[in-house]
């Protein structure tokens, strides 16, 4: 069970660097293709800055859970770990519910499944 609880938080982790790299730097082309017809063309120019704040704020995530893998105390780790999965979790079950039902299962599955093997490999 932890090894799947580790594949799925570092599922997460990989998954929020794509939406970093995207938001951040590639807003315009890839931002374009992942949000095809749930957001008007001519908006993502002007939206730049806007998406890079949230780009960042996916980079914190990203940070947060991989320094949940180095802290050596098992208890900090996984409590650490939990926190920023709820986080992702939070952030997915927010976007689904006011943005696309696709952000749902892309952001809030993955970080509900690994809370639930974190939780069970405790």
């Amino acid at each position: 069970m932890e090894i799947i609880a580790i594949i799925l938080t570092v599922f997460v982790a990989i998954e929020h660097v794509y939406i970093l790299w995207m938001e951040m730097f590639a807003w315009e082309t890839a931002g374009k293709k992942t949000f095809k017809g749930s957001m008007r063309q001519d908006l993502f120019k002007p939206t730049k800055a806007l998406a890079a704040n949230q780009g960042l704020y996916n980079g914190f995530l990203v940070a947060g859970l991989a320094w949940s893998f180095i802290i050596s105390d098992p208890e900090w780790s996984v409590n650490i770990r939990l926190f920023f999965l709820g986080c992702v979790a939070v952030a997915g079950i927010f976007g689904g519910l006011t943005a696309s039902k696709k952000i749902f299962i892309i952001q809030a599955v993955p970080a509900l499944l690994a809370i639930l093997f974190v939780i069970i490999s405790k």
